[in-house]
């Protein structure tokens, strides 16, 4: 009987849990099918989202956050929508990667793009921590900047234990920059003469969202979109490994905190070091590439973890105070426009090898 008892006050616990989510993932749930009718129009109007649906949704959920400040009713569906859905969106994105097609694109090619990668992350952070910025905010700049944009700072953002305010801010400067490259880059063409090949490889390396990408090249032709999406596609594989570094050097330095004074030395299981989210991406990428996905699976589960992440961007927004953006606005904007000077400027320089 007292097991049957505790018991039934678990599962009444959990219920209790669960419907004090509910509001507050409801409240999510409505500023994303607004951002997501705002991007449909979008690609309506356009043909291609220049502001996608999880930048607006960042956007509108501060504007509510700043006219309305949510009850205690609230807060644990908004936070539970902030972390736990986005850690599953990002596990979800693993199914729509296969290494073999990045593979066929040749080895310089992908060598090129890796070191691009890691050079800017190293500039991108440094830059970022010169200017006087939190070391997890010079974090996420450098991976947005390096790798693509604002999905690569929510992939990172819940690895690194980064803050609300931290998120919205790198992705809201980012969101603004990654527009104007859009509408900037194809005046470069006729500028430094670039063939559609170096044009591709250039908007690859330098676009942070894969449908920026696509709205930067189809102007330029085919063959420019075609190997523009797979330089892309390249930058964004990037993810999982800088992720999983991420992820193991912070679990390192957080035991290193908490070591005890003892020479004892325990090995350290990989299921303890990396995030669950991190090990279900690789698996599900793995299980990609050797075809275990089936097709028809992939354009669901994609569409689901992209609606998931927006869900998530609108939970960050609503917790999101204008008052700390406003406070490290100037820097921010400083680290990511030197950022992506600097990363165009090497890519420029990269293209030239590429006829």
């Amino acid at each position: 009987m007292p097991e049957q008892e505790q018991d039934q006050g678990q599962k009444q616990g959990m219920l209790k849990g669960i419907i004090l989510l509910i509001p507050g993932i409801l409240l999510c749930g409505v500023v994303t099918v607004i951002s997501l009718g705002i991007q449909a129009a979008e690609e309506r109007v356009f043909d291609h989202p220049y502001i996608e649906a999880l930048v607006v949704a960042i956007l509108l959920g501060m504007a509510v956050r700043t006219a309305w400040e949510p009850s205690e009713r609230w807060r644990s569906g908004i936070a539970f929508s902030a972390k736990q859905l986005l850690e599953v969106a990002v596990m979800l994105l693993g199914a729509s990667i296969s290494f073999a097609a990045i593979l066929a694109s040749g080895w310089l090619l992908i060598g090129a793009i890796a070191a691009t990668v890691v050079i800017m992350l190293a500039v991108s952070y440094g830059l970022a921590r010169l200017l006087g910025l939190k070391t997890k905010l010079a974090i996420l700049i450098a991976c947005g900047n390096s790798i693509c944009g604002n999905s690569a700072i929510a992939a990172v953002a819940p690895v690194i234990e980064a803050d609300g305010d931290d998120i919205a801010s790198s992705i809201s400067f980012t969101a603004i920059l990654g527009v104007l490259m859009v509408l900037g880059l194809p005046l470069l063409i006729p500028l430094l003469k670039l063939t559609a090949t170096q044009y591709g490889i250039l908007a690859g390396l330098t676009v942070y969202a894969v449908p920026q990408v696509l709205a930067a090249t189809v102007p330029a032709g085919i063959v420019s979109t075609q190997i523009g999406t797979l330089v892309k596609l390249v930058r964004v594989l990037m993810l999982g490994p800088i992720v999983v570094a991420l992820s193991l050097f912070v679990a390192r330095r957080r035991k290193g905190a908490a070591k005890e004074d003892t020479a004892k030395t325990a090995s350290i299981s990989p299921f303890k070091l990396v995030p669950w989210f991190i090990i279900g991406f690789l698996v599900l990428a793995a299980l990609r590439s050797f075809q275990l996905v089936p097709d028809i699976a992939i354009a669901p589960v994609t569409r689901t973890a992209a609606i998931l992440t927006v869900v998530s961007m609108a939970a960050l927004g609503l917790g999101v105070d204008v008052r700390v953006l406003s406070t490290v606005g100037g820097r921010v904007t400083a680290a990511v426009t030197l950022s992506l000077m600097l990363l165009l400027a090497l890519s420029i320089g990269l293209v030239h090898f590429f006829k």
